[in-house]
């Protein structure tokens, strides 16, 4: 059997992390099978989907570069398909018109819960052939009223509903639109999906569409419902937590290789094994393996994944994503030291490439942020004179490295009596604003010997 997955967003908000982490689980399962993913849009709620959340989904799946089969399939597109699958389910006595009015479901409902019962539709018009189909009217499933709906769900194990706790629910509304649990089944039916993986928020919708794939006489996929992804503090992961758009990772510095390894291991384990390439997720990724317990976001693990891809990718994939940063923080990156040098001086001190270009703007421009606190502290009259006597130091060597310049910082304390602090603090906040800097010998070396002494002349 061929596999074929889906992820199969709605388009009412952006990909944020959780979205995220079923279409990777859905990639690896399609992948390791050397079978299809499928990309679908479900874009029925038109008052809600917007145009940018589409192309937020296009971007955030291209950003962490889950590749897709087929699609992207969008459902408003497909009404022709859902609506000639309604009038065969009538056709077949499976499905039936409904013309009850608001009034009559409202007064339906009260007296219900007034009698303690669960409200559902009582079935009025199951068995009517009298209904004017040129005034309002719904279509309806005939959904069965005896046994159970039963699966065994590849993650949460076997999950039973009596179908007496569902109702015949509405597939085609009086608009002639169709519902969401009706286009979900018959896309899954036609796009042949047999493995559908998704959060475990619609376990309670796949008992409705199992009936009414039965009905149409499917072949049923396999369940995978993940659990959700919480916040530290074990509620709902919201803002404050982390529960951004993908690509608010992306503006804030994070690489989609170290999102896509913190997403793999959220809820699943291989041993001890922490980082993982993609062949390594589709070599290990087993949907029985996934935990069944909700998973919390940990930012600190992220940051500290994110700083190991920094530390250790070739610099090529990692390029253009700094070049970005640079971009969004209106610094242009060609004036200063090659950008693979400053990724190997920077990589151990921060943990996203915003926080390096934050770090790293003295480089490349001298509309940088100064410490007044400092430069009042460290330039003295006594220091500046050590840092004139420096600068000629090192206008004097025929190479600028971090080895020559550290043996000059080192002649030029001995010279005055000064201890090194004295001499390497000074000029450290001289050349960059502040007291934060990789060691200053290696910084006045990616700095340059020209952007140095200018500096220096500025003191």
């Amino acid at each position: 059997m061929t596999i074929r997955t889906r992820f199969a967003p709605s388009p009412t908000g952006y990909l944020h992390v959780g979205g995220a982490r079923t279409a990777l689980c859905s990639y690896l399962a399609a992948r390791q099978n050397q079978g299809q993913f499928i990309l679908r849009i479900e874009d029925t709620d038109l008052e809600r989907s917007t145009p940018e959340a589409i192309q937020a989904i296009l971007d955030g799946m291209n950003w962490i570069g889950l590749d897709y089969d087929e699609g992207p399939f969008y459902q408003t597109k497909r009404f022709p398909e859902y609506l000639s699958a309604a009038q065969c389910l009538i056709k077949e006595d499976k499905a039936y018109y409904c013309d009850c009015s608001k009034a009559r479901l409202d007064a339906l409902r009260t007296s219900q819960q007034e009698k303690g019962e669960k409200p559902q539709y009582d079935r009025h018009c199951q068995n009517r052939n009298d209904i004017d189909l040129s005034k309002p009217h719904v279509i309806r499933f005939k959904n069965p009223q005896e046994g159970r709906v039963s699966w065994n769900d590849l993650v949460k194990g076997e999950i039973s509903f009596a179908n007496t706790e569902l109702d015949d629910l509405i597939i085609v509304r009086s608009d002639g639109a169709p519902t969401y649990n009706f286009t979900v089944v018959v896309d899954d039916y036609e796009m042949k999906i047999t493995h559908v993986i998704r959060g475990d928020d619609h376990v309670n919708n796949t008992p409705r569409q199992i009936n009414i794939l039965k009905a149409m006489g499917a072949t049923l996929p396999q369940y995978a419902h993940l659990p959700m992804i919480l916040g530290e503090d074990g509620k709902k992961l919201s803002k404050r937590h982390g529960a951004v758009s993908v690509m608010q990772y992306h503006e804030d510095g994070y690489l989609p290789q170290a999102l896509l390894n913190y997403l793999f291991r959220l809820g699943f384990s291989h041993g001890d094994q922490e980082i993982f390439t993609r062949q390594e997720m589709m070599d290990t990724f087993r949907l029985e393996k996934v935990s069944a317990s909700a998973a919390a976001f940990n930012i600190s693990k992220l940051n500290w994944l994110n700083q190991y891809y920094l530390k250790t990718l070739p610099f090529a994939e990692v390029e253009q994503s700094l070049r970005h940063q640079f971009k969004l923080a209106n610094v242009n990156s060609d004036q200063g030291p090659a950008l693979s040098d400053l990724v190997t001086l920077m990589a151990e001190r921060v943990h996203t490439l915003k926080e390096l270009v934050s770090a790293s703007l003295y480089f490349y421009t001298d509309d940088y942020p100064q410490d007044a606190a400092a430069l009042e502290k460290h330039l003295t009259p006594e220091t500046k004179a050590a840092l004139t006597a420096l600068a000629t130091a090192f206008e004097a060597l025929p190479v600028f490295d971090k080895e020559s310049i550290h043996a000059a910082m080192q002649d030029t304390a001995s010279h005055l009596n000064l201890g090194m602090g004295k001499v390497a603090m000074p000029l450290r906040v001289a050349l960059t604003g502040g007291t934060q800097s990789p060691s200053i010998d290696a910084t006045a070396a990616l700095l340059g010997k020209a952007k140095t002494l200018a500096r220096l002349a500025r003191i």
